[in-house]
């Protein structure tokens, strides 16, 4: 759970501390010093959970909470997976000691029998299992999404580029072991730039699965449907994709092999144990240890490392990410990034259903915190996510996000994928993946423009009737303008009516001498918030090939939101002036 760590203090006197033991704790923990399962609290005619479960543990508990000063405590002397029910109850993985633990201080841990069982088949192989982490084929290893990334390369060379950006904790101390860290740049390489990018992290916590799969599938998707998707075709013409797609490798092999492994493998701290490590995702260098969202203990899943950036993982990391973004944002907390700063970074991790945004070290909103809001907003829609500012969910200093954010200006925002850690591949392949696909396509999209473009009506579904014809031929562009796309699970996101529609042909509408062409409502009038629109279009003078249509609208606010496209092929050689002139900038509709 990479947003749930900090510290717990609690006094307990020797008197109240053994009252506690001797009423709660069940007598065979208090008796012996082997490894054995709370028992239930009552009889009961239903079969007791406890007897499914190992007697030696780890057991995955579910313990009650209130308040979310309990939940920053909790959250570093334990491992917390989740937060659920609107913060009133924490999953946590827990051995016998941390079972005594909670107890003594008065909780009361539920058993979660299912999701513990399935803790047990964690590194066994399915029956004929051939790739794929063990227990689990959907989800690919490191090494076979790397792999798979070197063979993206190798079939889209226009395309993609497999980046080395620095090396693993175990390949610094041993270059023959351990990984090189890479990312996957995706965009069409014979479009000039500079380009607005989306980058990516995904893994930076071993033990979550869905992540780099995740960001694998999304690489196969764009290479896929380039100049196929004419959606996909104009991101990656006008914009770049960097995806690195698994940031821990070395404690991800942990994970793969069964251990709960959240950290990287740093034997500097809590050495020659499981609970090794440094949290990558409290080292960042921005607001490092700077307000108890983080953990000085070297064994606490949500440990620091001993000074900002300390490993090798995040400097390669922080390094790139300053390299492909420019610096947008004042050194103060309360400078804004310019409204029309550009860039958007993600980290990806699981699970909790959430899309997350700065501040996680305070409780204060960023000084763009409506726009950032309003593309978390939107992010939200596509994957029914709940959006919320990380510290309306817990503290946490040192992380990416707010790395993000506040070093650069970027628009930032955390993703937490599913409702398991261990999310089973049907529930990965049925749910979790379609609707992050497209959260991660709008992410993208906005890249030039996030803290504007959200704001405004998205443009999708738009088709060229007939979408292969000769010159001359008179077109329908048709699309839909949507002003209502966000998920307002947490606060409302004002929407307002369509005020126009523009066309552009062959040309974006953000590159110099684009031509808008004006559209309009398919029923007569702008007053919708949802409203189709349409433009007959007169190919004459088009030259032969394919071109893509791009639609925007605006909305009565004055929001401009993101573009759709539509291929159009002109399948003929006649132009009106007897030759080709492929200037399409001074092409228009035949609407005046």
């Amino acid at each position: 759970m990479p947003f749930a760590q900090a510290t717990i203090v609690k006094s307990i006197t020797a008197t109240s501390w053994i009252l506690i033991l001797l009423i709660v704790l069940p007598s065979s923990l208090l008796a012996s010093p082997e490894p054995t399962p709370p028992e239930s609290p009552a009889p009961s005619s239903v079969p007791d959970p406890w007897q499914t479960v190992s007697p030696s543990g780890p057991w995955l508990v579910r313990v009650p909470v209130e308040g979310q000063a309990t939940i920053d405590r909790l959250s570093a002397d334990f491992d917390v997976w989740r937060v659920l029910r609107e913060g009133k109850e924490l999953e946590i993985l827990v051995t016998e000691t941390d079972y005594r633990a909670l107890t003594a201080q008065g909780f009361v841990p539920r058993l979660d029998a299912e999701q513990t069982q399935g803790l047990a088949r964690l590194g066994v192989p399915l029956p004929g299992q051939g790739g794929g982490i063990p227990g689990f084929p959907c989800y690919r290893t490191v090494e076979e999404t790397y792999a798979t990334a070197e063979l993206i390369v190798a079939n889209h060379p226009d395309l993609a580029s497999w980046i080395d950006i620095g090396d693993s904790w175990e390949k610094v101390q041993n270059a023959a072991n351990g990984y090189d860290l890479f990312v996957l740049k995706l965009t069409q390489s014979s479009v000039p730039g500079p380009k607005p990018v989306l980058f990516s992290s995904f893994a930076i916590h071993a033990r979550e699965y869905t992540t780099a799969e995740l960001g694998t599938r999304f690489a196969e998707l764009l290479v896929d449907q380039y100049d196929v998707d004419p959606d996909v075709t104009w991101l990656l013409d006008h914009h770049e994709v960097h995806l690195l797609l698994q940031t821990n490798p070395d404690g991800r092999k942990r994970a793969e092999a069964g251990a709960f492994w959240r950290k990287n493998t740093n034997n500097d701290y809590c050495s020659n144990t499981n609970d090794r490590g440094a949290d990558l995702n409290r080292n960042f260098e921005y607001q490092w240890n700077c307000c108890g969202g983080s953990s000085g203990s070297q064994c606490s899943t949500a440990y620091r490392g001993p000074s900002a950036a300390s490993e090798p993982e995040i400097q390669a990391l922080q390094a790139y990410v300053q390299s492909i973004f420019p610096d947008q944002r004042g050194p103060n907390l309360d400078d804004p990034a310019p409204a029309d700063a550009t860039g958007v970074a993600l980290d990806v991790h699981s699970s909790g259903e959430l899309i997350l945004w700065s501040w996680g070290f305070n409780s204060n909103p960023t000084p763009n915190g409506t726009a950032i809001a309003t593309l978390g907003r939107k992010l939200a829609y596509f994957n029914d996510h709940l959006p919320l500012q990380i510290r309306d969910f817990t503290l946490a200093d040192g992380s990416s996000v707010d790395f993000y954010y506040g070093d650069l200006g970027v628009a930032g925002f955390g993703y937490e994928l599913g409702t398991q850690f261990f999310e089973s591949c049907s529930n990965f392949e049925t749910n979790v993946l379609p609707g992050n696909l497209d959260s991660l396509l709008y992410a993208a999209k906005v890249a030039r423009t996030p803290y504007l473009t959200p704001a405004g009506p998205e443009a999708h579904s738009a088709v060229a009737q007939p979408a292969s014809t000769d010159p001359g031929t008179l077109v329908q562009l048709t699309a839909v303008l949507d002003d209502t796309r966000f998920q307002d699970s947490n606060g409302t996101e004002p929407s307002q009516t369509i005020a126009s529609a523009e066309a552009f042909v062959g040309v974006p509408p953000w590159s110099p001498g684009a031509v808008p062409i004006p559209m309009s409502s398919s029923d007569g009038t702008f007053d919708q918030e949802i409203e189709t629109v349409e433009v007959e279009l007169d190919t004459s003078g088009l030259p032969a090939g394919r071109h893509l249509l791009y639609v925007r609208g605006t909305d009565s606010a004055g929001h401009t939101g993101v573009v759709s496209a539509a291929f159009l092929e002109i399948t003929g050689s006649l132009f009106e002036d007897g030759f080709e002139t492929g200037d399409l900038t001074q092409w228009s509709s035949s609407t005046p």
